[in-house]
């Protein structure tokens, strides 16, 4: 036994020295080495390089949920009136990429966002975000007009030596809604349009220039069709009287295409104590040629002869605006304290102006409350159907906002803001003149004129009523650890006419022109108003 266990060892013995001495005669196999990814500090925290580049990339994004509350005043049957409570979760996802070049900085930037809203109220279902396609909406019995699905490529753009290319926001806002939930002052804040700028930095003393080349389907607050605010949206215009003062009326198509971009031009300058802004714009605004048959109108006084004829569409016009802002850092009351002051004027350009409702943009009628009295007029223009030519709407708001931090943890924001709106004179009683007769059914027709001018359903008509706005607000913040937030906001709003009274629509049921030029008894009202308070707790990374 032991002889055989001493030949067994030597025998493996033998055979190890063999395969080692044929292991080593092989070509050794070289080994792949590892990159492990690099942390990339050129561009601060958070970038790494992508592997085997020397492009250093950021990843991050936010999950965030809203919960909003608004009283109603009317519960019809419209599918979007009666919620008093809304929702949304919203997701957010940036991708950074960044590479040093000879001429500075190469820059790609996407940022995708995704939400669920529900509930018609006071913004959190948007029907701005769904009249531009970012938002779809939901048919089902209990969900259409308070179910919404929101996809939107908010930013994808391109920055290289001083050009921005791609869609980002555009270079004309400055305070744009930066301390507020849910956006309701009045002030420029266009987060999502395609551009193309070039901004040069002049000197050292911290001045830049931006010239800016924008879409211009995102700044469009229509121009006004009495009978239609869609797609084809056709506004009367006369074409010729008769002998007898007969007058022929055809329609425009008043939706307008795009055959030049905005044009935005930046003064803008950075300093340890802030910033100022001084921003201008300059938009066209265009309609069709004639379409349709003509349209005989009885017998009218004062019509002038062949103001449009022969096919031709009114000539172009361009509205514009100007803005100046200031961002002063206080530091002196507490670390992080920013106020922000802003005003704008404008013609033919309320989605620059900021003069806009929160719940809805991208109409010629904007609800801001459900269930609301009245509607408020806010279109860039009104086609005169008179004389064919486009009038531009005037506008202007001025908005401030404080940011203040109770401790490293609790921060809280104060805001307000006016604006008015104002058409061109006489354009109730040319759109009146031209639509003269057309009845007054309740909610469903609220938006035509309700007889000729001079009498008492003109004069308590709604439409392109001179209107003002006024927002008030303020939130409070827990940020218990870094990038968790957890607030509350609540705000205040009120909607007026500038100037007389207006048919309550929600609260007078069927009129006709006649029966309230009769003396009919009808509820009117001069203003409106409504609060919103509204939770989130979001998380950033």
């Amino acid at each position: 036994m032991k002889l055989l266990k001493s030949s067994l060892l030597a025998s493996a013995a033998g055979f190890a020295a063999v395969a080692g001495a044929q292991a080593a005669d092989l070509p050794a196999k070289k080994v792949v080495p590892i990159e492990y990814v690099r942390v990339c500090s050129a561009y601060g925290a958070g970038f790494f390089y992508i592997p085997g580049t020397d492009t250093c990339i950021r990843l991050s994004g936010r999950a965030r949920l809203d919960v909003g509350y608004q009283p109603t005043s009317a519960r019809t049957s419209n599918g979007s009136q009666g919620d008093t409570t809304g929702y949304i979760g919203l997701a957010r996802i940036n991708v950074d990429a960044r590479t040093q070049t000879a001429y500075g900085t190469l820059r790609a930037f996407v940022r995708l966002q995704f939400a669920s809203r529900t509930g018609a109220t006071g913004g959190l279902r948007s029907g701005t975000q769904e009249r531009i396609g970012n938002a779809f909406a939901a048919t089902g019995q209990d969900q259409a007009g308070r179910v919404q699905q929101f996809v939107n490529t908010d930013k994808a753009f391109i920055q290289f030596a001083g050009l921005t290319a791609g869609r980002a926001s555009s270079f004309f806002d400055f305070y744009a809604h930066d301390f507020e939930f849910a956006g309701a002052t009045a002030n420029s804040d266009l987060q999502s349009t395609n551009l193309l700028a070039y901004t040069s930095k002049l000197g050292d003393s911290g001045l830049s220039a931006t010239v800016s080349l924008e879409d211009p389907s995102f700044r469009r607050n229509t121009i006004f069709s009495q009978e239609s605010q869609t797609v084809g949206a056709p506004s009367r215009v006369l074409i010729t009287t008769n002998a007898l003062g007969v007058p022929t009326f055809s329609t425009l198509d008043v939706s307008q295409r795009n055959r030049m971009p905005d044009f935005v031009g930046v003064l803008r300058y950075d300093a340890a104590w802030g910033s100022a802004q001084l921003s201008a714009a300059v938009k066209e605004l265009n309609t069709s040629s004639i379409i349709g048959n003509p349209l005989v109108v009885g017998a009218a006084n004062g019509f002038a002869a062949n103001t449009v004829g022969n096919g031709l569409a009114p000539s172009s016009e361009y509205g514009w605006a100007v803005q100046g802002g200031v961002k002063i850092n206080m530091p002196f009351i507490a670390p992080g304290d920013t106020l922000y002051l802003q005003g704008a004027y404008g013609e033919g350009a309320t989605l620059y102006t900021g003069y806009s409702s929160y719940n809805g943009s991208y109409t010629s009628r904007a609800s801001t409350i459900n269930g609301a009295p009245f509607d408020p007029y806010m279109a860039d223009a009104t086609l005169n159907p008179l004389t064919g030519k486009i009038e531009l709407s005037t506008s202007f708001t001025a908005v401030a906002s404080f940011l203040h931090y109770w401790s490293p943890e609790w921060r809280s924001a104060v805001f307000g803001s006016y604006g008015e709106m104002s058409f061109a004179r006489g354009a109730r009683e040319a759109n009146a003149a031209a639509y003269a007769g057309s009845a007054f059914a309740g909610n469903a027709n609220s938006a035509l004129f309700v007889g000729a001018p001079g009498t008492r359903s003109f004069a308590l008509s709604p439409v392109l009523r001179d209107n003002y706005q006024f927002v008030a607000g303020g939130s409070l913040i827990w940020s218990p650890v870094k990038d968790l937030d957890i607030g509350l906001e609540g705000f205040y709003t009120k909607i007026g006419a500038q100037n007389g009274r207006i048919i309550d629509q929600t609260n007078n049921g069927t009129l006709t022109a006649a029966a309230i030029n009769a003396g009919a008894a009808v509820r009117t009202v001069s203003s409106q108003d409504t609060f919103q308070v509204r939770a989130r707790v979001q998380r950033d990374f």
